[in-house]
């Protein structure tokens, strides 16, 4: 696809960071937008900033680990602007914990949103965008952790690496049926959004006490929060989208020596060794 004027776009985690990024990227190809997030007040700020600058846009509070409410936004998006051309999943959470640590709630919360969220929306938007049978694009965002295992971050790996399995199926189910629809998988690497700071959107009771983590999964705590403060602009990724989706590239790896790190990794299972401990920089 690499004509967006007119065209429709629907974004979740739209509020902030890379989706925001996205979504404003989407409004300088004049695409008309829907926007879905958790937050509100932050929702409701960016989908009045995209207005102000001229863009066609409708906000939608979603949580998007209930099916129900995804199924309502994919009825908004298609019932105010008649088909969906470009659908990005792209909410996301994550929380520090060595596997062993986290609890069935701490599970609950990630997979809902980083697996559950990605699913629902392909359930909800793909059969519809199939009947219309015009040409779209479908990013689902993952991360570097879905192409190598970080220490401390068990949840997050596991839910990042069934988003890229899952959109390499995808990929091979409309390819077969000749579908005029193409998948992308998003895999940054450290990028400066609030991802380290997602559980402020849980409940109270089950967010991470951060006192009682042990030495080591605090220094990774305190490592990952250095590193999304110093990432990559959010909008350097949506330019990297953007050119994904003209050229019907499937991976998109916005932090070239990353590809290096995924190297290391194949080459771990291919010769039979232990996993090598590569640190996402």
């Amino acid at each position: 696809m690499n004509a967006f004027q007119g065209k429709v776009a629907v974004v979740t985690g739209g509020a902030e960071g890379i989706g925001k990024a996205i979504a404003t990227r989407a409004a300088v190809e004049r695409m008309k937008l829907v926007l879905a997030d958790i937050d509100r007040q932050q929702l409701d700020a960016t989908v009045s900033d995209l207005i102000a600058q001229g863009a066609e846009a409708v906000g939608m509070v979603v949580d998007v680990s209930q099916a129900d409410q995804v199924n309502a936004l994919a009825d908004l998006a298609f019932e105010r602007f008649g088909n969906v051309h470009l659908l990005v999943n792209n909410a996301g959470v994550a929380c520090v914990q060595p596997v062993w640590e986290l609890t069935p709630a701490d599970w609950d919360w990630v997979m809902g949103v980083n697996l559950y969220g990605v699913t629902h929306s392909l359930r909800s938007f793909i059969p519809r965008m199939l009947a219309n049978g015009e040409e779209g694009h479908i990013v689902n965002t993952a991360s570097i952790a879905g192409l190598l295992s970080q220490p401390g971050l068990a949840a997050y790996n596991a839910s990042k690496h069934a988003v890229v399995t899952i959109s390499e199926g995808l990929h091979h189910d409309l390819t077969i049926r000749q579908a005029k629809l193409n998948v992308s998988v998003l895999c940054p690497a450290w990028v400066k959004t609030r991802i380290a700071e997602s559980e402020r959107n849980r409940t109270p009771g089950d967010r991470t006490n951060i006192s009682q983590l042990d030495p080591i999964a605090a220094k990774i705590g305190a490592a990952v929060m250095n590193a999304v403060k110093h990432g990559m602009a959010a909008s350097e990724v949506a330019e990297a989208v953007f050119a994904a989706i003209v050229d019907k590239r499937f991976y998109i790896l916005t932090h070239p020596h990353t590809k290096q790190l995924v190297q290391t990794r194949l080459e771990d299972i291919l010769q039979d060794r232990q996993p090598v401990y590569v640190s996402i920089k």
